[in-house]
């Protein structure tokens, strides 16, 4: 289950979507994030449903490796689902015990399921296509104007950069660690939910003092090393827009407009 986890990992392929600009990426992300809360139909979702197919296409990022990072918001996702589908009223469809289904209620939970598994895709997306220095690069970038509002734009840049690096690393470790507390007879598996829950608190405990040890070993080799964020640090690869971007940034602009067209046609009608 843990190694089902893609956000934050990077797969290393040649595709357009790979060589395009971080920025790019990330500001068609933020683009698609809210394309899919202005979606207020069932066609806007088939629209924003092909533009990911035509990206997952493009990235060369096999489909069976992206939707198994599915696998470890399931449980998210039925708890969403089922508050949506019983807690709203509206005209009832189906009724047991002091549970009732509503045709409202339906409606909102589908809603809701597809657009956390698009935001969960896209994002995945992103990553997997994106190594951890560009995208620290592409988000200090884009933020750069709230340097002027001082605003550490640098420090904030590499710790979300960091912060996704270690999303593999620390599920690697909680990987090793129920691995060897299972060869000396704990027992994760039986039980019901909440004695399931129950037997993981002992992994807190090794995993919170690996991840502490992590970050100060990463800490002082920053530190040896003399690293300076900020002003006056040079760049190895200095980003640069190519033809390529341009034409990613019209194809996204197009799919948003097109997507409020949509929208706006479907809601007069």
């Amino acid at each position: 289950m843990l190694r089902d986890i893609t956000l934050g990992q990077y797969y290393q392929t040649d595709s357009v979507i790979h060589r395009l600009d971080p920025r790019v990426k990330l500001m068609t992300t933020i683009v698609f994030i809210i394309s899919l809360f202005m979606v207020k139909n069932f066609i806007g979702y088939i629209v924003a449903a092909l533009f990911l197919i035509g990206i997952i296409k493009l990235s060369h990022v096999p489909f069976q490796f992206i939707i198994k990072g599915m696998k470890s918001i399931l449980l998210l996702l039925i708890i969403t689902v089922g508050f949506n589908l019983f807690l709203t009223p509206g005209e009832a469809i189906v009724s047991v015990w002091k549970l009732t289904i509503t045709r409202e209620g339906v409606k909102i939970a589908a809603s809701m399921a597809v657009r956390l598994s698009f935001l969960i895709i896209g994002s995945s997306i992103m990553t997997l296509t994106t190594t951890p220095n560009n995208l620290t690069d592409g988000m200090e970038r884009l933020l750069n104007p709230l340097k002027r509002i001082k605003v550490p734009v640098h420090e904030v840049s590499m710790m979300m950069s960091i912060a996704l690096r270690f999303i593999p690393i620390l599920l690697e470790e909680t990987d090793k660690i129920m691995k060897a507390q299972i060869a000396r007879g704990a027992d994760f598996e039986s039980g019901n939910l909440i004695k399931k829950a129950k037997s993981l608190v002992p992994l807190l405990v090794p995993l919170f003092i690996s991840a502490f040890r992590r970050a100060n070993d990463l800490a002082m080799a920053m530190e040896a090393r003399c690293y300076r964020g900020g002003e006056n640090r040079t760049k190895m690869k200095p980003l640069k827009y190519y033809k390529r971007d341009f034409i990613a940034y019209g194809f996204t602009g197009f799919y948003l407009v097109f997507v409020i067209a949509i929208g706006r046609v479907f809601f007069i009608l």
